[in-house]
């Protein structure tokens, strides 16, 4: 009898744990399917899912399993475009003057006084574009739109999720469909299953700007794969690459490390549970921690008391800089911060995620910087990285910086370089090779409509075994406008450039109010063609936005490009600068072995001012200098060209309204494109005043004002790219005791002291 109570017990039990089982699974996916119909509702995740090892299987069959199994209605919905082409679903013609971008206004706040949440750093994005050259008030000549709705993360369990997103689109008044629409999101799909194409919304024929995205979702030709950045990343340039600081180091502390967390179970779980299979402590160092989420007591294993002690042993930054390779597997996500950590640092990313597309993947040759590992052969990695030669590692170190510092050390960046690679799509945009992409400076600063070869841009000439072209233009920037005489400074500037055996033209700017000379009243130019032109005047000048509007000729007309000026070579020359003529040909011979820098007499120096907290700038004679003014200096046209048409337009501003300091802008620029720091030539002490003798800049607050405007261009390009140098090229023999007659330059000498 006692055995037959127990048999009933038995099998009540079973059937009691069966429909628990049962009815757990259909509660599931009952929770499942509403947040799929309806995805502003929040899901609550349910802690004790029951969870299945497996042996390393590949991101391709769990992704295809998730995706197409159990957010069915989801792929549906976000990707109605998935067969999107530009062709297809992209209106050329809206592009066909210029390539603009509109950004929506952000809503309004509705009757209970809230707006939709927007994040810091789509806040970031918005403002890099309104703030840019690309950007356009009216949506009429716009190219591109872009919502002015955080689409950032749409993971329906974050706080910055903008719920009600598909009747918020449909009260934009230029939506159609998402066509000609750009949409950024960073995170997609939510506990457990992260779905990669569940964005929550129907994204029509929209382009995706997309951070780890998947080989089976993106539209190749049409998508743009953008890198995971998180909250602090910097809106401008920010923190430099960090492999200038310790001069690439062939052989590090550690050759292959990760730190970082794991997930025990759920998706992107398997690679990270078995680092501990390579972690050896010496040269490879793998740990990883289970402290994260609010739950990871209940779901901790065997081994997570272990890793969490080994994993506090190691420092991350530490790590970062003392190894030569670093693994990024994938997370929850195909992406991971620790990506754009690894470039930055110089530590070659060794990428375990199998099916993900690398960010600007269509232009960036990543062989170059990355080795690519396979989830499912984890075993192997330590063999594939021991095989490297230290030869490719240093290619891979350094080529990690040129990206770093071209396309990802930013926001700003990652936008421009997202619009550029778009723009290129466009059937009359030239576009420009993958050497230009993969190369320093990059594509962002070579400008494919200022030539139709890159063999005229200074900075590729050296690759291209190229030389610039013979001799330069003169171009003499007249503010002043005093009487034009025989014993006047300008006149006799004239006479010495008119002698130069190198001169090809000369250019007056006439920016005073005086009447322009005669022709009479000018030295004679012999075969030298002399052309007087008043800034501002020619047609296709720098427009209302530059001048603020108002009738004052903008200071930074003197870096026009002036279709007069057709050498390679600008000497820039102010009215009262006192040079003679072996003094410009010595310059000039120089330039030509410095292309791409900035070379010339007077100098100036920056520096930063603990005091006040501020960058300071000085023309007191030092050791060094970092600013070569272009009151007598010679450079490359094509700096004119960037000047006017990609700077930002708040620092043309800022030179116009102070009249001043357009001569540290270009040494910005040209610092920030090379990386490098101007060149003087010979010594010319009469320069030393300059700025404190008969000038129309000199008043008291003059240093005060150039301080100024040298803050607020570090803070416009999000760093100081003036560079530090003290280096001096005379002439051969210059100041030697030997017989002058023997010397090249034997004027210079006499005007030198």
């Amino acid at each position: 009898m006692q055995a037959k109570k127990r048999y009933i017990l038995v099998i009540l039990s079973c059937a009691f744990l069966a429909y628990c089982y049962f009815g757990g699974y259909r509660l599931k996916n009952l929770l499942l399917s509403q947040q799929t119909s309806s995805p502003s509702d929040p899901v609550v995740p349910v802690a004790n899912t029951r969870h299945r090892r497996h042996a390393l299987p590949s991101f391709l069959s769990s992704h295809r399993k998730s995706s197409e199994v159990l957010h069915p209605l989801h792929e549906k919905a976000s990707f109605q475009g998935r067969h999107c082409r530009m062709e297809t679903c992209f209106d050329f013609s809206r592009c066909s003057k210029k390539f603009l971008v509109y950004v929506y206004p952000l809503e309004p706040l509705n009757s209970l006084g809230a707006a939709p949440p927007i994040s810091s750093n789509y806040q970031k994005i918005l403002t890099a574009i309104q703030e840019s050259r690309y950007h356009t008030k009216n949506p009429q000549e716009a190219c591109l739109f872009v919502l002015g709705i955080d689409t950032l993360d749409r993971d329906s369990l974050s706080e910055d999720y903008v719920r009600n997103v598909p009747s918020r689109l449909a009260r934009l008044p230029h939506w159609n469909n998402g066509r000609n629409h750009l949409i950024f999101n960073l995170y997609s799909g939510t506990w457990p299953d992260y779905v990669e194409n569940s964005l929550g919304f129907d994204t029509g024929e929209a382009i995706l700007a997309k951070a780890s995205m998947s080989i089976q979702q993106f539209r190749r030709g049409f998508d743009v794969s953008i890198p995971l950045f998180h909250k602090q990343f910097p809106l401008r340039s920010g923190n430099t690459g960090f492999v200038q600081s310790n001069n690439f180091p062939a052989n590090k502390k550690y050759l292959l490390a990760f730190k970082g967390k794991r997930y025990v179970h759920g998706i992107g779980s398997e690679t990270r549970n078995s680092l501990f299979h390579l972690h050896n402590a010496r040269d490879l160092v793998l740990v990883t921690t289970c402290r994260h989420g609010k739950s990871w007591r209940d779901l901790q294993d065997a081994r997570c008391d272990e890793d969490n002690r080994e994993y506090d042993r190691y420092d991350y930054e530490s790590l970062l800089q003392n190894s030569t390779f670093c693994l990024v597997p994938r997370g929850r996500r195909l992406g991971s911060f620790r990506f754009l950590e690894a470039l930055q640092a110089g530590c070659i990313p060794v990428l375990l995620s199998n099916a993900w597309v690398l960010p600007f993947e269509s232009k960036i040759d990543w062989k170059q910087a990355a080795i690519w590992a396979d989830e499912r052969l984890l075993l192997q990695v330590p063999e594939i990285v021991r095989s490297i030669s230290i030869d490719r590692i240093l290619a891979l170190r350094q080529q990690t910086q040129i990206l770093w510092e071209r396309y990802f050390g930013s926001i700003e960046k990652i936008v421009f370089t997202t619009f550029e690679i778009i723009r290129e799509r466009l059937p009359d945009y030239p576009t420009r090779n993958s050497f230009i992409w993969n190369t320093s400076p990059g594509a962002l600063l070579t400008l494919p409509n200022f030539a139709d070869s890159s063999r005229f841009t200074p900075f590729l000439l050296d690759s291209m075994g190229e030389v610039p072209q013979q001799n330069y233009t003169a171009v003499v920037y007249v503010q002043i406008g005093a009487q034009l005489t025989p014993n006047s400074a300008l006149y006799k500037l004239v006479k010495s450039i008119t002698k130069s055996q190198f001169v090809d033209r000369i250019l007056v700017l006439w920016a005073t109010d005086r009447p322009i000379p005669s022709k009479k009243r000018w030295p004679y130019t012999s075969h030298i063609p002399l052309n007087v032109i008043i800034p501002g005047s020619s047609e296709g000048s720098v427009n209302n936005k530059v001048t603020g509007g108002d009738d004052r000729i903008s200071i930074s007309q003197r870096f026009y490009p002036y279709p007069e000026i057709q050498t390679d070579a600008i000497l820039s020359l102010d009215e009262d600068c006192i040079l003679n003529t072996e003094e410009l040909d010595f310059a000039y011979t120089v330039w030509k072995d410095f292309p791409d820098r900035i070379v010339g007499y007077p100098a100036r120096a920056h520096f930063w001012d603990d005091s006040k907290n501020a960058w300071g700038y000085t023309s007191k004679w030092t050791n060094y200098y970092s600013i070569v003014l272009t009151g007598a200096s010679f450079y490359h046209r094509y700096y004119n060209y960037l000047y006017t048409n990609w700077l930002s337009l708040l620092l043309l501003k800022t030179v116009h309204q102070s009249s001043n300091c357009e001569d540290i802008l270009m040494n910005l620029l040209v610092s920030h494109v090379t990386k490098k720091p101007p060149i003087k030539v010979t010594q010319r002490k009469g320069y030393k005043d300059r700025e404190s003798g008969k000038s129309p800049w000199n008043d008291p607050d003059h240093f005060i004002q150039r301080q100024s405007c040298l803050n607020t261009f570090a803070a416009v390009f999000g760093y100081m790219p003036l560079i530090r140098s003290n280096l001096r090229l005379d002439p051969v023999l210059y100041r030697d005791p030997v017989s002058n007659l023997r010397k090249k330059y034997r004027q210079i000498e006499l005007v030198g002291s």
